[in-house]
């Protein structure tokens, strides 16, 4: 104990002396450590790690789009009538049918439908003493167009017309002879209306199909009509039908009252 307190200070300044001596060895170390987290934190500083968002929820919208593909449906015309109500027809006995399927009361029928034809017809040649070709012949041409709508341009129409010259209907291309027996003066033309060329003679017009009539009864009302054509107007059923349409299977008539068709299938 005596060494202790004669040489205190000493030891003191020893253990101080170790201790700045252990600091000095380990100082290298932090400097290092605190280094390298400096360029640690320099690094997220300048180039931050990007953390991926999550993905959008698009439940909402999915939804969405799958009611449009299969979108609601409302009937308003056979079941709740909103902008079709329900009509009332008096029959020829005088009773009252509610029509709700259109035919409660019958239906027309149609008994006869007859195509219309464009037909073109060589009926003669005319030549004179200064004609010395066919070229400066005058062939004379009749126009039958059984589905025009004025009935007065119904009738056959003669026309006449050169080579290279054209009427309403067609227009004379050339004139050959046919290698038939006997051979046959033929005209080659061209239609005005669809550009196709047709070959016509005195005993082979052309036909052409143009149109359709129809011929139609109502046996509840016993009617009947003949040589119907398009925009002609049937009054059965208490209601105005107008035809609309005509093929060689079936006429569509489209009632007045609603604008509702009707195909009336033709069976010969």
């Amino acid at each position: 104990m005596d060494f202790v307190k004669k040489h205190y200070e000493k030891i003191l300044l020893s253990v101080v002396l170790l201790g700045l001596v252990g600091a000095l060895v380990f100082l290298p170390f932090m400097i290092a450590n605190d280094q390298q987290e400096q360029r640690r934190m320099s690094e997220n500083a300048l180039n931050p790690r990007a953390v991926p968002l999550p993905p959008p929820d698009m439940a909402q919208q999915t939804n969405v789009q799958e009611r449009l593909k299969t979108p609601y449906k409302l009937d308003f015309s056979t079941t709740h009538r909103l902008f079709n109500p329900v009509r009332w027809q008096r029959t020829v006995d005088g009773r009252m049918i509610k029509i709700v399927a259109g035919n409660e009361v019958g239906l027309a029928v149609v008994t006869n439908i007859t195509p219309l034809y464009l037909i073109l017809t060589l009926e003669s040649v005319e030549t004179n003493s200064l004609a010395t070709n066919e070229l400066a012949a005058r062939y004379s041409i009749s126009v039958e167009r059984q589905a025009a709508t004025v009935p007065g341009q119904r009738i056959k129409r003669p026309h006449y017309v050169s080579v290279g010259e054209k009427i309403d209907a067609c227009k004379l291309l050339e004139v050959k002879w046919s290698l038939d027996n006997p051979p046959q003066l033929q005209l080659v033309v061209q239609l005005i209306d669809t550009g196709e060329r047709a070959i016509l003679s005195k005993d082979k017009p052309f036909r052409r199909v143009d149109g359709y009539m129809a011929d139609l009864k109502y046996d509840p009302e016993k009617k009947s009509w003949q040589g119907q054509r398009l925009n002609a107007i049937l009054k059965f059923a208490g209601d105005d039908y107008i035809i609309v349409a005509i093929n060689q299977d079936a006429v569509i008539l489209s009632a007045r009252s609603n604008q509702k068709k009707t195909t009336l299938t033709y069976s010969p």
